[in-house]
């Protein structure tokens, strides 16, 4: 669990409550049904039109990863690079036949296969760079579903604050409905604003670190690999590799 995302959630709620019952105001006036509908729905529908529906969802699953991120493996991969490196110099390349089958990462799967099959370090690092880009082209078209509700947001918000003046005017000889007319017109913006600088935004740039962290664990395979296919010796591999952490 990252509890740095968790304290961030909780202080940005509590400088926007708290704030308002500093200066005297009601919390309840912050529940404006009509304004969240206006805020979070249109939002909904702009990234929506913005996506196709399979990047749409791969990036509401990957917001779990602003709360709870995959577990850093750079560790785990150099130990294993390196127990690559020590069974192909001692039994050939063929000899990691087995390892292919032990591990379950498409990417790991892919660069043994190439190395038993015989290629040399240079196409074999084309051809996992080839991949290495791919995937994190994927993945963070996959996070921007997060950028642009932080972009769209706001000018839902805005949208909220016309649609409630519009109201106000509509019942200038009315008083007593005035009131409601305004509240959303500025809680709307409240909305749209708040939920991009600290929800959507938030959420979308810690998305990208966890991205960022798992190409270089791609990169630290794809480095290991090409090192074990030029016959570097067990310790340079792993020298070069603690560099990454």
């Amino acid at each position: 669990m990252d509890r740095g995302s968790l304290i961030g959630l909780v202080l940005g709620a509590v400088a926007i409550f708290g704030g308002q019952a500093m200066e005297g105001g009601q919390i309840g006036l912050f529940l404006q049904p009509a304004a969240f509908v206006i805020v979070v729905l249109g939002t909904l529908a702009a990234v929506l039109l913005h996506y196709p529906l399979p990047v749409f969802m791969k990036g509401i699953r990957m917001a779990k990863w602003a709360f709870r991120p995959p577990e850093p493996e750079a560790d785990a991969l150099i130990r294993r690079v390196v127990q690559w490196s020590h069974t192909a110099r001692q039994e050939g390349a063929l000899a990691l036949e087995k390892f292919v089958y032990m591990t379950h990462d498409p990417f790991q799967k892919s660069g043994l296969q190439l190395l038993i099959d015989g290629a040399d370090a240079v196409k074999l690092r084309d051809t996992l760079d080839v991949q290495i880009v791919s995937f994190e082209t994927a993945e963070r078209q996959a996070a921007r579903v997060w950028e642009a509700a932080g972009g769209y947001s706001p000018t839902l918000g805005i949208l909220g604050a016309v649609i409630g003046l519009i109201h106000v005017m509509e019942n200038l000889a009315e008083p007593g409905k005035l009131g409601t007319g305004i509240a959303v017109a500025f809680v709307a913006t409240i909305y749209g604003v708040g939920l991009a600088n600290l929800v959507f935004l938030p959420i979308a740039n810690k998305i990208k670190f966890s991205i960022a962290r798992r190409v270089t664990e791609h990169e630290i395979v794809c480095d290991g690999l090409v090192s074990i296919a030029q016959g570097d010796n067990p310790r340079i591999i792993e020298a070069r590799l603690k560099g990454y952490l």
